[in-house]
C-alpha cells in the first residue's frame, strides 16, 4: 500500500497551479486507500475555494465534498470523500 498525506495546502497558488495539484493529490490518495482527505484553500476572496469545489463536483474520484469541520479548517478547507 502506498502512503500519502491526507491534506494538501494550496495557499499562495493560482487556480491554474492549484487544480493540477488537486488532481494529483486525489489520485495519490485513491492509490493509498484513503477514504477522506482535506484540501486547504484558505478563506480569502473565495475564488480559489469556488474553483476547487467546482472542480471536485465533477471529478471522477470524488464521492462527496463539503466544508471541513472547524478543527480541520472550517470554511478555509474542503473535506473530500474518495469514491471506491
Amino acid at each position: 500500500m502506498t502512503t500519502a498525506p491526507d491534506v494538501i495546502d494550496l495557499h499562495g497558488l493560482t487556480i491554474d497551479e492549484a487544480l493540477p495539484r488537486v488532481d494529483e493529490f486525489l489520485y495519490r490518495s485513491f492509490r493509498a486507500h484513503l477514504f477522506r482527505v482535506w484540501i486547504i484553500h484558505g478563506k480569502g476572496t473565495g475564488i480559489l475555494r469556488s474553483a476547487v469545489r467546482n472542480y471536485l463536483a465533477r471529478h471522477p474520484l470524488v464521492l462527496h465534498c463539503a466544508v471541513a469541520d472547524g478543527n480541520r479548517g472550517g470554511p478555509g478547507a474542503t473535506q473530500v470523500d474518495i469514491k471506491y
